[in-house]
């Protein structure tokens, strides 16, 4: 007796089994998840001991399309790439795990609260962001978004900064929403924005050229607190320092500082002159307890925040390490301070040198300081130098 052919609905259902499974794999080929390859690893274990007497250089990580001001978190050094970023263990400097998208294009990111924050191009927007735990690389959120595709992206404690020309949008870092958004006013344009313990502050330039507005807005809430105008004589550059503690500009050979709750102008400080393009030169700042720290042309200046006096000021190669560099110092009673012939331990307060720790070969200028460890790390505009 020979065996009867299956019934028509079984050809019926394995066809259609088989069709869905084709589709099932060309939708896979074709999505975010198949080109995406990332790693994760286990939490970094961080010595206690501190930086020795004598450094040499341990590691050296490029990054030529540039880094983000915040590049050291949780023992780890962040690096992005034209495609994605790698976190590198700030010990050895070897890679702890990666995020990388071939299907898209890295806008941005920062490392800030435990988290890497990036944000990424899929055709002519920046319109994908996630989260990745900085000391593991897992995923902690992902959302969408609608920036344009030249924003940028910075971040300090609680705050993630997307910013254009034309506007910008405040992300939450650990709970991925998006808090508030501004634009600039009507044929108006932001020259220049950025976040920091004081607020997030944009400079706007508008018809007339002369006069910029300088305004400082709520991280949380978005409100305006105050804006002022500053005078930029024609033929000047007109740069945004900082927004910790104190709220710095430029303008031409000058520093200018404002009070962060209401915007009154403190203190003008007056600098050398640039030494290269004053529109591209570094200008750095940070916080540390009471004090600004900022870094212009050489020379670093320890700020009381709510005067803007000078406690303190010294030659130096950059920023030294603070309270909001991402590394592992438990306190800001004394800074590592970046200096000609390598980090200078110095106390908060008065300045004075209380250590040292030398560099063969000395260091660049323009870098920002993080300790991780043992591990003095030196952020330069195009690379991540780790000192052990």
């Amino acid at each position: 007796m020979g065996l009867r052919p299956p019934p028509l609905r079984v050809w019926v259902w394995t066809a259609a089994t088989l069709a869905l499974a084709l589709v099932a794999v060309l939708l896979y080929r074709g999505s975010s998840v198949a080109a995406t390859d990332s790693t994760t690893a286990p939490a970094p274990a961080v010595p206690g001991d501190g930086p020795a007497a004598e450094l040499v250089r341990a590691w050296s990580l490029p990054a030529p399309a540039g880094l983000p001001r915040r590049v050291v978190e949780e023992g780890r050094v962040v690096v992005p790439g034209e495609r994605g970023l790698t976190a590198t263990d700030a010990l050895t400097g070897e890679e702890a795990w990666h995020y990388r998208r071939a299907d898209a294009r890295l806008c941005g990111l920062t490392a800030v609260d435990g988290l890497v924050v990036a944000v990424f191009r899929t055709d002519d927007r920046c319109d994908e962001a996630l989260a990745l735990d900085a000391a593991t690389g897992v995923r902690q959120w992902t959302r969408n978004l609608s920036l344009r595709g030249d924003a940028t992206i910075a971040g300090t404690a609680q705050v993630v900064l997307a910013s254009s020309p034309t506007g910008v949008v405040v992300i939450d870092p650990v709970g991925d929403n998006v808090r508030w958004r501004t634009s600039a006013d009507e044929g108006c344009t932001f020259t220049a924005t950025d976040v920091g313990s004081a607020g997030v502050a944009v400079l706007q330039r508008c018809a007339e050229p002369s006069v910029l507005q300088l305004r400082l807005f709520d991280p949380f809430s978005g409100q305006q607190r105050w804006s002022r105008d500053v005078a930029v004589p024609e033929g000047t550059t007109a740069r945004l320092v900082g927004v910790d503690r104190l709220v710095g500009v430029v303008v031409g050979d000058t520093l200018l500082l404002h009070r962060p709750d209401d915007g009154t102008p403190v203190q003008q400080l007056p600098l050398p002159p640039a030494d290269g393009d004053p529109a591209t030169e570094p200008l750095l700042q940070t916080g540390a307890g009471d004090l600004a720290l900022v870094w212009a042309r050489g020379t670093l200046w320890a700020l009381e925040q709510g005067t803007g006096t000078p406690r303190w000021q010294l030659p130096a190669r950059g920023l030294p390490a603070g309270g909001e560099t991402g590394g592992t110092e438990p306190d800001t009673a004394a800074l590592w301070v970046p200096e000609a012939d390598g980090f200078v331990l110095r106390d908060r307060v008065t300045g004075a040198e209380t250590g040292r720790a030398a560099v063969d070969g000395g260091l660049e200028p323009g870098g920002r300081t993080s300790v991780v460890g043992p591990v003095l790390v030196y952020r330069l505009p195009d690379r991540v130098l780790g000192h052990a």
